[in-house]
Formats: C-alpha cells, structure tokens, sequence
C-alpha cells in the first residue's frame, strides 16, 4: 500500500540515463531558480518602509534613494557571480570558491551559512505567502500555520518528481506573477501620472533633523533583503543544459534584469501613492487596491502573490540538495545526501528541507518576520566570501582582462560586506545568534569530516599483505521451543558449520526440564545448552554464555549468532510477534566479535 502511494505522488522510478533529460533549459531553469529572488519584490519595498516609518510619514522619501542603491548593489551581484559561473562551471557556488582560494573553514562558513539560508527560505516563504492569503481572506488568519505547512508539503511532492516536472508545473504562477506586476506598475504608473490617484504622498527632498544615519543604514540592510536568491543559479550549473555555464549566465543576467525592473517600479509606485507600512495589508495589496479598487484584478495580483511568495521555496529546493551533494561528497555531511532518489533527485536532501523547515513554521507559529534579518545575513555572507575567493582567483591565475574581473569582484566583496557589517549592528538584536548558531554548524561539519577520515583509515588495509585469515565458525541459536521455525534455522546453520548450539534460556525448573526431555526425544543433531535465568532475563544469560563461548573460541572460530524469526503474511501482524529477536538483534548488533544473522521462516496461513 505505502509503495502505491509513494508511485501516485511521486511517479514510477527513472533510468540512471534519462538523467540528462531531467537537464532546465533557460525558461525553465529562470522559473524555478529565480522564484526566491523575485518573490523578495513582495517585501523588499516593505522592509524599507517598515524601517523609515519609525521617523515619521515625511521620511518615506528616503524609500526612492534607498531602492536606487539596493539597486546598483544588485548589478554588481550579478556581474560577480557572471564571473562565478564561467569560473566554476560545476556549480556550488560560494562554497567551491572559497574552498578553492580561502581555505576550508571558510568555505564552510560560506556553505553553512547557504545550507541554514535555504531552510529559511522555505520557511520565511511560506510564511510570506500565507500572509498574503491572509490579507485578501482575513477570515483564514487563524489557519496559517496550517496553510504554510500544506504549501510545503505540496513543494516536497513536486520537487520529490524530479526537477523538469517541477519546472514545467511551477513555471506558470512564476511568470503569471512577472507579467501581473508589470501590469501593475505600468497601470500605476498610468494613473499616477493622469492624476487618477489623489492619495497624500511624501514631499521627495525633504531634509529631516530627526533622520539618523543609522536609520537609513538600517532601512538599507533591511531593502537587501530583496537581494536573496541571486546566488542560486551558480549553484545549481549541474541542473542546466548544456553548454550549461552559458545557459546560467544567460539566466542570471534576465533574472537581475526582471527583479531589478520590478524592485524599483514597485517602490516609485509606493511612494507616490503615500502607501505606509499596515500589518493588516502589505504594500502590493494596498497599490494593487489603490490602482485598481477591490476587484478581480486585485484578488489575481494578491493571488500570484501569494503563489510567488510560497514558490520562493522551490529555489532553495534545488539549490540546498545540490550542494548539500557537494559537502557530502567532500565528506562535510552525511553520505545520505549523495543519494538520488527514485526520480533522479537528491530526494534526502529534499526531505531534510522541507522537515527542518516545517519546525521553524511550528516554533514561530508562522510569523518569520523576525527571521528576515538572519536570512539575509546568511546571504551576506556567502556573497563576501565568494566575492573575496574571485578576487584571489584572479590574483593567482591571472587570465586575459583579470584586472577588470578583479576589479568587479572587489567591488562586490567591499560593498558586501560592508552590507554584512551594516545587518549586523543594526540588527544586531536579531542576528546575534548567527555568531553562536554558525560557529556550531562548522563544528558540525568537522566532526562529521573527522569521523568519516578515521573509519576510512580504521577500514583500509594494505591489499599486498593483508590477506583474509581462515577461522572456523562456532554457532549459536537461541531457541524457545521445538518449531518450524526453530528447525528451519538448524538445516541452515548445519550447512555453515559442525560447530552449531542451541541455547535455552529458562525462569524455572519446570519448564527447564519439559525443554530437555523434549529436544532429546527430537535429536535434531545439534548439543542444547540450558541456562536457568534467576530475574527472568533473556539479555543477562545470553551475553555471559556469548562471553564464555567469544573466550574460548575467538582465536579458531568467528561467533555467529543465529536468531530464529517467523514472518506473519500481513504486516500488521509483526506487531503482534518478534519483540524477542527484536531485542536480542539491538542488543547484539553493537557486540565486538559476534555476528548477529536472522534466519526467516515465512508463514502461508
């Protein structure tokens, strides 16, 4: 029944070599690798005036100027990680940079700080998305945990189908949403401009005593935000057609074009509208109501809105897994994550995602506004660090026209992490725990390297001189009574070895006895050993006997312990049987020396 449902949802397994068809063409690939950097248009604005809102109605000007250099921040991104991507054709991004020029903790710095960003992603995205359902149905407010979680969910079946069946089913409400905002700022624009909007807006040029430096900085940091998701197409080169590297190029380049184009005409149209930050509306709510009443339009724009906001998600989809595959296969993350899944996917990865993401939803029961400025920093930093590992790139190298690439690329480090410096004393409330939370999630890393190196030396041997060495194997099969299953077990172990015992452990007299006289009437071929157990343990007995036998015989035999199980015809009913061998196979497992085999008996009735 389970492997039904698992092929209803998720679709019948893929051949290892249709993997190149599961490859994103430019369209696609700007659909599902962009969604989280358009999406930031949702809130980007937002942030910003949440920020200046603090100094009163007359500092929403600053709004104009702010979006500008957010703005010029963003041509600089994407002109980095062009450089990014015809450098590192692979993929991976920030974290194969800066482990190629600065080093490995830096690269998992960068890594970590990409791997905990995505997962915020998810969860910030949902939240936004249900926040904008919330908007247009206030009456569904009381629901929206339920609603964010429904959402991924659904992400998680759909990227489980693998990559191109994604693509081909998300791309839709990503480029219903494009074309409904331009929609938007063109008829804004139009109405604004024929005086159709009368609206109380901000004086631009005002000069306030009472705006600090610090303010703006802060509403600065707070519109990068908008910024999130740029890095994500260098990261997932593998996910494209070939020639990949120029098909990522290609795709970054519209994906800055489009977010640019949209950032900065949704802020003008907020400023000009005199649109103020309101917790019961977002700011595209109130100008898409401005500019076109409470009517279809508006319920489709909050619609792809929301659709937007929950698809943002689907970037970390297909980046977290794919570099998730790049740490595991450097030996930072469990060997899990290497695994593809039945339709060609990193399903493990995209699994961890969407559970770890889940729990952030639950514990800050769908209000992730606060987790914004960590978001960003977690962005922030990869960015500096990438920019920083080009910069020595080109120092090394020294390709043809390397001082212009340098000179783009310092360019970026300096101004990231200036944006880096500036999230971080100006939020320093919200993203202190960055400085805890990383620093544990490299520990995290090394040990897990650590450990992998040590059972890699522990397991390799020296193939000219070591050889296997030839033991006999001694037996031993813990019985309850005379069975089927009991006598299955014996024909299998005499086919093994001569040296086979069977093992009764019993709690008195009586039934020590019944047991004795009983083998000895069947006389199966194979010594029982009896052992009388005083508190009715199973555990106790067995492990001195194996002591006894591991004594006597570790130096000439190998222990085996076969343990006897029938298998009941439907699975419910194993709960009902098998607790014994159950405990004996977790108890045993662990045991040095001793090899712990179960011998099946299957029942027909």
């Amino acid at each position: 029944m389970i492997g039904k449902m698992k092929r209803v949802l998720i679709g019948k397994p893929m051949k290892s070599a249709q993997l190149d068809g599961e490859k994103l063409g430019k369209w696609k690939a700007l659909a599902i690798l962009s969604s989280d950097a358009l999406s930031s248009v949702a809130y980007g604005t937002e942030q910003i005036l949440l920020v200046l809102v603090a100094a009163g109605f007359a500092a929403l000007w600053y709004s104009v100027p702010i979006s500008i250099a957010v703005l010029g921040l963003l041509v600089i991104l994407i002109f980095s990680y062009r450089q990014t991507i015809f450098a590192y054709p692979t993929g991976g991004g920030a974290y194969i940079v800066a482990k190629d020029n600065l080093g490995t903790t830096p690269s998992l710095i960068a890594g970590g700080s990409l791997l905990v960003d995505y997962i915020l992603t998810v969860a910030v995205s949902s939240s936004a998305g249900t926040d904008a359902i919330t908007s247009a149905f206030p009456a569904l407010h009381d629901h929206s945990i339920v609603i964010a979680l429904l959402m991924i969910i659904f992400l998680t079946i759909m990227n489980l189908r693998g990559v191109t069946e994604s693509a081909s089913v998300l791309a839709l409400p990503i480029y219903l949403f494009i074309f409904s905002i331009a929609i938007l700022i063109i008829s804004g624009g139009i109405k604004f401009f024929t005086g159709g909007m009368h609206a109380a807006a901000p004086e631009f040029g005002t000069s306030l005593s009472h705006v600090s430096i610090f303010l703006l900085l802060k509403a600065f940091s707070s519109g990068c935000s908008a910024l999130t998701g740029v890095e994500a197409v260098s990261n997932a080169i593998p996910n494209f057609k070939q020639p990949a590297e120029k098909n990522a190029a290609g795709t970054l380049l519209l994906m800055g074009c489009i977010l640019g184009a949209m950032f900065i005409g949704i802020t003008l149209l907020a400023f000009g509208y005199g649109v103020k930050p309101d917790p019961q509306a977002t700011v595209i709510s109130q100008i898409a109501e401005a500019t076109f009443g409470r009517g279809t339009m508006y319920f489709i724009i909050q619609g792809v809105t929301a659709l937007i906001l929950f698809l943002a998600a689907n970037t970390a989809y297909s980046a977290f897994p794919l570099l998730s595959f790049m740490m595991a296969k450097d030996k930072y993350m469990p060997h899990m994550f290497m695994v593809r899944g039945d339709r060609l996917g990193f399903s493990n990865g995209i699994i961890f995602l969407s559970v770890m993401s889940a729990l952030l939803v639950v514990g800050f029961k769908g209000n992730t506004e606060s987790l914004i400025p960590l978001y960003a920093v977690g962005v922030f930093i990869p960015f500096t660090l990438s920019q920083l590992g080009m910069m020595i790139r080109w120092i090394k190298v020294k390709p043809s026209g390397w001082r212009t690439k340098l000179l783009v690329n310092t360019v970026g480090m300096l101004t990231t992490l200036s944006i880096t410096l500036i999230f971080i004393f100006t939020k320093f409330t919200q993203t202190w725990v960055i400085f805890i939370f990383l620093p544990l999630v490299v520990y995290g890393f090394m040990r897990i390297h650590r450990h992998y190196c040590n059972i890699a030396d522990e397991l390799r041997i020296d193939i000219q001189s070591e050889k296997p060495a030839r033991k006999g194997n001694t037996i031993v099969i813990p019985v309850a009574g005379i069975t089927r299953v009991v006598m299955n077990t014996i024909s299998y172990a005499q086919t093994m070895s001569d040296n086979v015992v069977a093992l009764y452990i019993g709690f008195d007299d009586e039934a020590i006895h019944k047991m004795e006289k009983k083998w000895a009437e069947w006389n199966p071929g194979v010594r029982l050993v009896v052992v009388k157990s005083r508190y009715r343990s199973i555990m106790g007995p067995l492990k001195k006997f194996i002591d006894t036998v591991e004594w006597k015989t570790s130096e000439t035999d190998h222990i085996t312990i076969l343990i006897p199980q029938f298998i009941t015809k439907h699975w419910w009913q194993n709960v009902l049987h098998n607790q014994t061998s159950f405990m004996i196979r977790t108890y045993l497992i662990n045991y040095k020396d001793v090899i712990v085999t179960t011998v099946p008996y299957h029942l027909n009735r």
